[in-house]
């Protein structure tokens, strides 16, 4: 490999904000805002959804229908019988 054009690739804290979920990985990002983990200081990367909060991951997943527009289609091109 050639010297000086990777990225740093270091060790990560992810958080996920819909849960309070952490944990550390390695990654190229990098922000501001820092924690340090077990000695050692890492960047801080917040996440809006992780496969801990994903409603496909959890298994919480729902139909959201608000404007009847699943039922408006069942009728319309449901079968006649």
């Amino acid at each position: 490999m050639k010297p000086g054009i990777h990225p740093d690739y270091h060790k990560v804290l992810y958080v996920d904000t819909a849960t309070g979920d952490e944990w550390i990985s390695r990654s190229t990002l990098t922000s501001k805002e820092k924690r340090e983990v077990d000695g050692e200081e890492m960047p801080v990367i917040k996440l809006e959804i992780s496969s801990h909060s994903h409603p496909f991951w959890t298994g919480k997943m729902r139909e959201l229908d608000a404007d009847g527009k699943i039922d408006r289609f069942r009728r319309r091109y449901g079968s006649s019988k």
